[in-house]
């Protein structure tokens, strides 16, 4: 069962990462909205992360301020300047506990001026020290402490733009391996590189992808099969992608199709053609592993989300809303139905809300704990 946890989270700091600017040459607005974040591993008492917006990647030093300053010979204890003739003696200046302590943001690295086209993704390797950085047409890959330079990996612009066929969604190194990445594109396939064999990988080592049926292709096929997301398990030995409809569950010892398909929403797939006109086709849903890489979780449209339990081969449907937020309240399985009849316990696939939908969601690398967020809101449920 899922049950949303006793008490609402509270704020730990709130920074602002990313200011809107303007490419003048280009004449583009860059928004300062946050495509993706990635934490580094924790090495001393402080916080470290790498956040991206369409051109920018920062890194940020997260730390808190428990003591402070006390004992200037020049200043009192409010700041304010002593006259030096009431000074009669000198004082060692030395920390003292706060009552309450305050959490600061640094900024301490800016990577910019890499990529031409919006970042999608980053992500932070197994040796602690690189990252890739993804836009639509080239990876690039960085070193945590040089911000003048970084290496292009992966380059698939053609020399004439209109010959351009697909473009890169989603780049993530092996949770092990240090030279194995992998990147996805618009065109359903995902590529596995090894940085061992050449600098520019621009040949795969394997390419996965899965046979189109000919017999259901349609207008959508192509847009529907663009994967929005992709995430190794924790052992490394398999991934899991997401495109439009679907989950695909992939091994990475075989790479002429998917060993597990789990329907997300196919019940919209009658709905195609409005969702194409409304723009919500083109929604990009994150996916990702249990903690045990047992479970995967996705997200959908009416604040529902999808949980599907590898080892009983079962899916549950839940819906992220205030009435279900509500401490130790047992969430209730979801049901839609098609068609003009339907089941009392069934949701129409007309009600649903395309505009509260579940983008974004993560799950506690070592608790039963997981994190959905919908429009505006961050819900916590924990698993009984």
């Amino acid at each position: 069962a899922v049950v949303s946890t006793q008490s609402t989270g509270s704020v730990y700091s709130t920074f602002q990462s990313h200011e809107p600017q303007f490419d003048y040459l280009k004449s583009l607005e860059i928004e300062e909205k946050i495509n993706e974040i990635q934490w580094l591993k924790r090495q001393n008492n402080n916080l470290f992360l790498l956040s991206t917006n369409d051109k920018t990647i920062k890194l940020w030093k997260i730390s808190e301020r428990r003591y402070r300053l006390d004992g200037f010979n020049l200043f009192d204890e409010y700041g304010t300047q002593r006259d030096p003739r009431s000074i009669n003696s000198l004082r060692i200046p030395h920390l003292v506990p706060v009552n309450e302590f305050t959490v600061e943001a640094t900024p301490k690295k800016l990577y910019d001026k890499a990529h031409m086209y919006h970042i999608n993704s980053i992500s932070l390797n197994s040796d602690d020290e690189t990252y890739l950085s993804a836009d639509d047409l080239r990876i690039n890959l960085w070193h945590l402490d040089s911000i003048n330079e970084c290496y292009n990996v992966v380059d698939i612009k053609p020399a004439n733009m209109e010959e351009l066929t697909e473009v890169i969604t989603a780049a993530k190194f092996h949770p092990m391996h240090c030279y194995h990445f992998v990147y996805s594109s618009s065109k359903g396939t995902i590529r596995l590189c090894d940085m061992r064999a050449r600098a520019l990988c621009d040949q795969h080592a394997k390419l996965f992808e899965e046979p189109e049926d000919s017999t259901t292709r349609s207008f959508f096929s192509e847009i529907i099969s663009s994967i929005s997301d992709v995430k190794f398990s924790s052992c490394g030995r398999y991934m899991v992608s997401r495109d439009y409809l679907t989950v695909k569950l992939w091994d990475l010892n075989m790479d002429s199709k998917p060993i597990e398909t789990y329907n997300v929403h196919e019940y919209l797939r009658s709905k195609l053609c409005s969702l194409y006109e409304n723009d919500c086709i083109f929604d990009k849903f994150e996916v990702v592993w249990g903690g045990t890489s047992d479970s995967i979780l996705t997200g959908s449209y009416n604040n529902f989300f999808r949980i599907f339990d590898r080892t009983n081969n079962r899916d549950a449907c839940f819906e992220a809303s205030r009435e279900s937020a509500k401490p130790r309240t047992q969430l209730k399985h979801c049901k839609v139905g098609v068609g003009p009849k339907r089941r009392k316990d069934e949701i129409s696939v007309e009600m649903l809300d395309f505009n509260h939908k579940i983008l974004h969601a993560h799950w506690h690398p070592k608790e039963n704990v997981i994190a959905v967020a919908a429009t505006n809101n961050l819900y916590l449920f924990t698993g009984k």
